[in-house]
């Protein structure tokens, strides 16, 4: 571990909460920005699914590389915008805003040096499944080191780029003569609407695990999102 890796983590430290005589072990993880953006990624993403779901109602195929015929008719219950038009509306302008939160974010993380936190890199790669046994089959937890264990940093990369994937697809599909030639580099413009699906299918598969994994971290891991301080942290950064 260098040096400058670890000073990348927030440091636990005594600190006064409520009760000045009774000193709480606590770590800053969430600067403002990047609880702001979180919230505002989460809201963006409720409302482009919903949204797009009722644009792809418009015509639930995916064009000539797949039968013609209805691939997914999403139920009403879960689309927003109630026509094709709506849709388009809701989808457009959330899509700035996802973007901007995405930039803003990531910006914040390379300037900080917050990214080594979360990035899964190969050092990690041997601990994913020890966290997953822990997880799903009730093992053991291994020890924690870090703010993120490499299970949470393989699922927040995997994010950034599926984050990227629908952002590089949904400009393609966006403005179809000005991004002809990113349409073309994916494949085509039915192959482009593919991909979106699929960047689409990966956040739906993230966010039930994500709300697992704060489940199972305790209520300290949801405030922190909302406050900065998390109380107790586990991890001790060697």
């Amino acid at each position: 571990m260098t040096g400058s890796t670890a000073s990348s983590w927030p440091t636990p430290r005594e600190v006064h909460f409520d009760r000045p005589a009774a000193p709480v072990r606590a770590a800053y993880e969430h600067p403002w920005l990047v609880r702001v953006t979180h919230w505002v990624t989460a809201i963006s993403l409720f409302v482009l699914v919903g949204s797009g779901l009722q644009i792809f109602h418009a015509f639930p195929s995916f064009g000539p590389k797949i039968p013609q015929e209805n691939f997914f008719d999403p139920p009403k219950a879960i689309r927003i915008g109630e026509w094709l038009g709506g849709a388009l509306m809701w989808h457009f302008t959330f899509m700035w805003i996802f973007m901007g939160a995405g930039a803003a974010y990531l910006a914040h993380q390379v300037v900080t040096g917050r990214y080594r936190m979360v990035l899964f890199t190969l050092k990690d790669v041997p601990g994913v499944w020890p966290m997953v046994k822990h997880y799903f089959f009730f093992k053991a937890k291994p020890p924690v080191t870090e703010p993120y264990n490499p299970l949470q940093k393989l699922a927040y990369t995997s994010t950034v780029l599926f984050g990227v994937m629908s952002v590089l697809t949904g400009l393609a599909l966006f403005n179809t003569v000005q991004f002809s030639w990113l349409s073309r580099a994916m494949g085509g413009y039915s192959v482009v609407r593919v991909w979106h699906f699929v960047a689409m299918c990966g956040f739906l598969a993230f966010i039930p695990g994500h709300l697992m994994m704060v489940a199972l971290h305790g209520w300290k891991n949801f405030v922190s999102m909302l406050v900065g301080w998390k109380r107790d942290p586990e991890y001790h950064a060697n």
